[in-house]
């Protein structure tokens, strides 16, 4: 099956570019780099000359000598492939396993830029740390990829047409058409489905051939054991079984402030630490941050000793947490599992929402304090602007945290998830303090999180 992901978009943008590099893609075990690139390469008719270093090593000497006129005749001798540029794709597949193959594409950028080269790696991130070669800075650039994303699925289950009303809806859409009820509902019993299912490429495709989550639950168990059996590549001895102690326990602490004794307590801190930083390496979990948020860039008043942690793919999360669709259509979406499989969705999509060339990153904002505890769920930025997100159920009242926020950081603008439909309204707020705040609070139904950074910067540029 045919899976129509956002990426080839890209993609199709940067084979056009005149000063286009070498494409390294990033991105996790399992989340469908080498399709992406197969699928990209049949729409856009390239001649595909794919190279997968795990499967045959020895390719690895023909990269040792960098010179790219050298390397093509000799790739032409072994696959009988002629790789010519502007007609070819070179792809150099699980890269991590041929450094030299990554020095080499330095050359490729300066000595054959119009050779279209896409290079990708699982475990690429282990390579890059503990790199003992040149790294082609400046030479290559990066795309940066997640699960596939909520309107990746409705085209995947046979609803473009859903997936194009939320890719075109806009603010001026409030003033002029709603999205009427029962459309609203059906996406809603979409992304329960999609919950069950998950973002990731094989997940899909059985689920959209198949409609059976059995199937399903078999590509995750599947899944999930091959992040294990990585484990012996990245860790040994009493690391390897932290690494273990770890991964089991990551779903059940999304939402949540990670503490190592909520992982273990007959383990010390800094073995935990060590564990989980094998996994972020892996991308098979994700740090959010605290930050003061006092401006932007985010990232410059992290506190990396304060943070929750993001698993994979809310498919997964949903499966260790034994979830199935009948147990996600009794509750209110945002109430599963105390929010912890809607903020794993709504972190998923904003993690990877980000321009593809930049290292996803994420933050949330917390205030410790016996009287006046706070936490918002994330906070993002878009120019100069910094935004609160929350994920609720209730109405206005019960964004304490965001209307602490706002008043702390003397904003007038927040975003809120929730299972209703999309409004634009403007709130006044009396303080428990007895002070009075006014912001305007934009409420989007969770399904619409994947176009949620492009309206907050409609907002930004035409608020009124």
């Amino acid at each position: 099956m045919i899976l129509n992901r956002r990426e080839i978009a890209y993609l199709e943008s940067w084979s056009t570019e005149t000063s286009r590099k070498p494409l390294v893609i990033r991105g996790a075990r399992q989340i469908g780099k080498s399709t992406l690139v197969r699928e990209f390469a049949k729409k856009c008719s390239f001649s595909l000359v794919e190279i997968n270093f795990e499967r045959n090593p020895e390719y690895r000497e023909v990269f040792a000598n960098p010179d790219p006129v050298l390397i093509l005749s000799t790739l032409k001798l072994l696959t009988g492939q002629t790789i010519e540029a502007g007609s070819a794709l070179l792809f150099l597949d699980e890269i991590q396993s041929a450094p030299e193959a990554l020095v080499a594409l330095r050359y490729f950028y300066e000595e054959m830029p119009d050779l279209h080269v896409v290079a990708a790696g699982s475990l690429l991130e282990f390579t890059l740390a503990e790199a003992q070669f040149s790294m082609p800075v400046g030479r290559v650039e990066y795309l940066h990829l997640g699960p596939m994303q909520f309107e990746d699925f409705l085209e995947a289950m046979g609803h473009p047409e859903l997936a194009d009303l939320i890719r075109d809806w806009s603010l001026t859409d409030l003033a002029t058409a709603g999205i009427p009820r029962p459309v609203h509902e059906k996406l809603l019993g979409l992304l329960r489905q999609y919950w069950v299912v998950g973002g990731l490429p094989e997940a899909i495709a059985r689920y959209a051939e198949a409609r059976d989550f059995t199937q399903v639950s078999r590509v995750q168990q599947s899944v999930l054991a091959t992040y294990r059996d990585d484990f012996n590549k990245y860790s040994h001895g009493r690391l390897k079984g932290s690494v273990q102690l770890v991964f089991d326990k990551l779903p059940t602490m999304v939402g949540k402030k990670f503490k190592y004794t909520h992982v273990s307590r007959d383990h010390v801190s800094a073995e935990l630490a060590a564990a989980l930083d094998q996994l972020c390496l892996a991308l098979v979990a994700h740090r959010v941050h605290h930050t003061s948020a006092n401006g932007v860039p985010l990232g410059a008043e992290a506190n990396n000793r304060y943070f929750k942690t993001l698993f994979l793919d809310v498919g997964l999360v949903s499966s260790a947490l034994h979830l199935n669709i009948i147990d996600l259509a009794k509750q209110d979406l945002t109430l599963i599992n105390s929010g912890a499989v809607a903020e794993q969705f709504i972190g998923q999509h904003l993690l990877y929402s980000r321009p593809y060339y930049e290292s996803p990153s994420l933050f949330y904002w917390v205030r410790e304090a016996k009287s006046a505890a706070a936490e918002l769920d994330y906070v993002i930025s878009t120019g100069q602007h910094v935004i609160p997100v929350e994920i609720k159920a209730g109405t206005t009242g019960t964004l304490r945290s965001l209307h602490q926020f706002i008043k702390e950081k003397n904003l007038d603008f927040g975003v809120r998830f929730n299972a209703g439909l999309p409004s634009l309204t403007r709130n006044s707020v009396t303080l428990t303090d007895r002070t009075s705040i006014e912001f305007d609070l934009l409420s989007l139904p969770l399904y619409m999180v994947g176009q949620s950074r492009r309206l907050v910067r409609e907002y930004f540029e035409d608020p009124d």
